[in-house]
């Protein structure tokens, strides 16, 4: 994994605490301030949205260089990652508290969780997230990783205004059984809310959130039930991808387009 260069903007693994910070801070402004999150005390104290799972998640980064000052990098994007071999050393996966992954040991190779993914509301649009997806594609390749996954959210806990993208989801993107996550018991919620012939897909794909659109796009398939998540003010789903399913014009968009890569990220 490495360096990737677009303008004044770079993507790469963080290097340090100070770097994890920034992309704490970034993650309270997105979450907290922009969507409606509710803070702990101490999340909001520091104003940084942080939990255990940092301290040996590999955080993605994307920096504006053109912005950066005496306390630091810009960090304008981020993604944080988690592979199995790590979490099966520490305290798992974060999404094991809203979904079973249990099956997931039916899937062979190495994983990876992905998560809390946000963009700085200033810099929102494709260019941030085309960096963001080439960085994961990189991750990828560097550790052969054969599955990724994680909780994808959609703003709000009204079912009523996602009715149709649920439904759809739960009708046409179902993970094979035999690996299929699924949410926690006491969690669970029916995301098949709409019978198949009253399921608008132009209404669905307008309720749908870009990043689940962009997954889908790359042969996404999610769990068994959704989630509310109260505190994030979410509707969760757990999200599938086999890489083996990208295709090789994908791949081309985003591997081929970082021409000017400088590898310089650890493990």
């Amino acid at each position: 994994m490495g360096i990737s260069r677009s303008t004044d903007l770079v993507i790469r693994l963080a290097r340090s605490k100070a770097e994890v910070i920034k992309a704490q801070e970034l993650r309270y402004q997105v979450f907290y301030e922009g969507m409606g999150a509710k803070p702990s005390p101490s999340v909001q104290l520091l104003k940084r949205d942080f939990d255990a799972f940092d301290d040996y998640c590999d955080h993605l980064l994307v920096i504006d260089q053109s912005r950066g000052d005496e306390n630091g990098i810009c960090v304008v994007g981020t993604y944080r990652l988690l592979r199995k071999s790590v979490a099966e050393r520490h305290q798992g996966y974060y999404s094991a508290d809203e979904f079973d992954l249990s099956r997931l040991k039916e899937y062979s190779g190495e994983h990876v969780e992905l998560g809390r993914s946000c963009v700085d509301p200033e810099y929102r649009g494709k260019a941030i997230m085309q960096l963001l997806w080439r960085g994961i594609a990189d991750y990828i390749m560097e550790h052969d990783i054969s599955l990724m996954f994680g909780c994808a959210s959609f703003p709000g806990t009204d079912m009523d205004q996602m009715a149709s993208a649920l439904s759809y989801l739960s009708l046409y993107h179902k993970a094979p059984s035999d690996w299929q996550p699924k949410a926690q018991a006491e969690r669970y919620v029916d995301m098949h809310l709409l019978e198949e012939d009253r399921v608008d897909m132009r209404q669905a794909m307008r309720e749908m959130p870009a990043l689940i659109k962009g997954y889908l796009r790359v042969g996404g398939v999610i769990g068994d039930g959704a989630v509310i998540d109260a505190d994030f003010n979410t509707v969760d789903v757990c999200l599938l991808v086999e890489t083996s399913n990208i295709t090789d014009r994908y791949q081309k968009h985003f591997l081929e387009g970082a021409s000017a890569v400088e590898m310089q990220v650890s493990a």
